[in-house]
């Protein structure tokens, strides 16, 4: 009797077992089924959204310069990935080192993912370093889609100004070419004047690289820091190799082998103390998302979602990276995630580091 119950309760035990797997795997079941179309009606509703539309892509500088490269180059290749293969058009929203842009995407333009913007990473930090009375978006709530490269910028000068080292460029009294507050152009030098003693004679108003570099041809200032080492080696390659020009210095904090190659110095290998180098670091930082991509704080999630996953889609589309190729465009991008990462990292920076990071562009 003993040995009969026990194989009746082994029996039904197995039952209960057989019972509990098989409800677990319908349970299983229904969840992907319920996902699979749920995940069909987001992606429906996104296509369903973008299909027949144009995304207006804002590019934060003028014509012609790095940044417009390859914002255009985005816009070229990310409408094929986008749900609903919308149209994607570009326009230059210059000014401020692209603080005018980024105050457009946030504030007046359409917050429902049909305007994006490719603009400098020294909008992002202006609410952080620069005159906060000024900006009218916050850098953290900003949806960021990605970013196409690490970027590196230069100082150069012309070869007929005298200067054999980056000494003497800080030293010579140069007239530096640059844009307005904001931009990398002004602030990298005068983040020169305040760490290293710089002698430089800063003159403002360019609205971007291309017309700097049309000053520097003219003769009308005779260098420029801050200047992406992408648009210089590009757009410029012949003042390099007749040596119309010079590169002084890396502004950074990855170099390039092939500047590195060529004996020109890391600026922030200057620095003789810690707080020097720690001041310089939290203005090249962003200089790892150095060609980013936003648009409106508001935009539906979905919506973002679908931006973000075009944006790498196009960055990793081979007709795309042989067009970048051939215009000698470095790409090396970073998702909207990643970014959005990197930049609530640096505004969680100590706020005397902060307080003495901005004090060293402040602008009178």
């Amino acid at each position: 009797m003993t040995a009969y119950r026990a194989k009746q309760t082994r029996t039904q035990g197995e039952r209960m077992g057989s019972a509990r797997r098989g409800l677990a795997g319908i349970a299983t079941g229904c969840m992907l089924f319920a996902t699979g179309p749920t995940m069909a009606l987001a992606q429906d509703a996104v296509a369903d959204f973008y299909r027949g539309k144009t995304i207006q892509m804002l590019v934060g500088s003028s014509a012609g310069g790095g940044y417009d490269l390859y914002g255009r180059l985005a816009a070229r290749y990310m409408g094929r990935y986008i749900p609903g293969t919308p149209n994607i058009i570009v326009s230059n929203m210059s000014g401020a080192g692209s603080i005018v842009a980024t105050q457009h995407i946030a504030v007046a333009g359409a917050k429902d993912g049909t305007v994006m913007g490719a603009i400098f990473p020294g909008a992002i930090m202006e609410p952080l370093l620069g005159d906060r009375s000024k900006v009218k978006y916050d850098a953290q709530k900003l949806s960021y889609i990605g970013s196409a490269n690490n970027e590196l910028y230069v100082c150069i000068v012309r070869g007929d100004a005298g200067v054999n080292s980056f000494e003497d460029f800080l030293q010579r009294g140069i007239l530096i070419g640059a844009s307005a507050g904001g931009g990398s152009t002004r602030d990298f030098p005068m983040l020169l004047v305040t760490a290293f003693g710089a002698n430089f004679k800063i003159v403002t108003g360019y609205p971007g690289s291309t017309e700097i570099l049309l000053a520097i041809e003219k003769g009308e200032v005779q260098g420029t820091c801050g200047v992406g080492w992408s648009t210089i080696s590009v757009q410029r390659a012949q003042w390099l190799q007749s040596g119309f020009i010079k590169v002084v210095a890396q502004e950074g904090t990855k170099s390039s082998p092939e500047l590195d190659k060529a004996s020109v110095p890391m600026a922030i290998s200057f620095a003789k103390t810690t707080r020097q180098k720690q001041i310089l670091e939290l203005h090249y930082a962003p200089l790892a998302f150095g060609r980013p991509f936003v648009a409106a704080p508001e935009i539906p999630a979905d919506r973002l979602a679908a931006l973000r996953g075009a944006f790498m889609k196009a960055m990793n589309d081979p007709d795309l990276r042989a067009e970048a190729s051939k215009l000698k465009l470095e790409i090396d991008p970073l998702d909207g995630q990643d970014v959005a990462e990197r930049i609530a990292a640096i505004f969680a920076s100590p706020p005397e580091a902060i307080e003495e990071a901005r004090a060293a562009i402040a602008r009178k």
